[in-house]
C-alpha cells in the first residue's frame, strides 16, 4: 500500500503574497466556525451586561470573635468598593464565628436587601463556619466563584489557596456570597469577581 505523501504546513506570508493558496476545507471552516462562536459569546456576554443592574442594595456581615467596628478593616473595605461602585449599604453587622446567629442574621436580613457578602469563618478551623452555613441557605451553588477565587489566590498566595473555602450561591433569588477575612482576599473578590458580575447575576435573577 503506498503511503500518502508528507505535507508540510503552509507558510502564511507566502499565501498572502504569492498566487492563490488551495483551499483548505476543513482548516478554514474550524477557524472561520471557532471564530464565529468566540465573536457570539462575546457579544451574549456584553448583551447580557448592558441589562446588569446599578444601586444595588448590599448587606455586609463581618463573621469574627474578635472584631470590632474599629478594627473591621475587611468590612470596611467591602463597605466602601460598594459605595465606590454606585451601591448601597443598607445593612452592616459584626457577628461571633456562631453557626446559627450567622444563618438567623441572614435568613432575616436577605429579603430586604439584592446581596448579602460574609467575610471571615471560610477556613479550617474549628470556629470556622461560614462556608457551612452558606452551604446550608442556598438553593444554588455558584460552583465558579469559589473555583475562580482559588485560582486567583493561589496567583498571590501559592498553595495556601487550598485552605480557601469561599462559597458564593442563591437563596431565594439573592445572592449570598462569603469571603475569607483578610483584607487582601476581600479586595481580590471584590475587585476580580464581585464588582465586575454581581450586576449582572442580580439582574438574571431578577427575571
Amino acid at each position: 500500500m503506498l503511503s500518502p505523501p508528507a505535507t508540510t504546513e503552509p507558510d502564511l506570508l507566502s499565501q498572502v503574497q504569492g498566487p492563490a493558496p488551495a483551499y483548505n476545507g476543513i482548516g478554514d471552516y474550524v477557524i472561520v466556525i471557532a471564530g464565529t462562536a468566540y465573536s457570539q459569546i462575546k457579544m451574549s456576554v456584553h448583551e447580557h451586561k448592558r441589562h446588569a443592574r446599578t444601586n444595588l442594595k448590599v448587606g455586609v456581615i463581618t463573621a469574627s470573635d474578635t472584631r470590632t467596628l474599629d478594627t473591621d478593616e475587611s468590612g470596611r473595605l467591602i463597605r466602601i468598593l460598594f459605595e465606590g461602585a454606585g451601591h448601597q449599604i443598607c445593612y452592616y453587622e459584626i457577628l461571633p464565628d456562631d453557626r446559627e446567629k450567622l444563618s438567623a442574621a441572614i435568613v432575616e436580613n436577605l429579603p430586604n436587601v439584592d446581596a448579602i457578602v460574609v467575610n471571615g469563618g471560610t477556613g479550617i478551623s474549628a470556629r470556622d463556619n461560614s462556608t457551612e452555613v452558606v452551604k446550608s441557605l442556598i438553593d444554588k451553588e455558584l460552583d465558579g466563584f469559589g473555583e475562580i477565587f482559588r485560582m486567583l489566590s493561589f496567583q498571590q498566595i501559592g498553595s495556601a489557596a487550598i485552605m480557601s473555602r469561599a462559597i458564593a450561591g442563591v437563596r431565594n433569588g439573592k445572592l449570598v456570597i462569603a469571603l475569607p477575612g483578610s483584607p487582601d482576599a476581600c479586595k481580590l473578590a471584590m475587585d476580580q469577581l464581585i464588582i465586575p458580575e454581581i450586576g449582572h447575576i442580580v439582574s438574571l435573577l431578577g427575571k
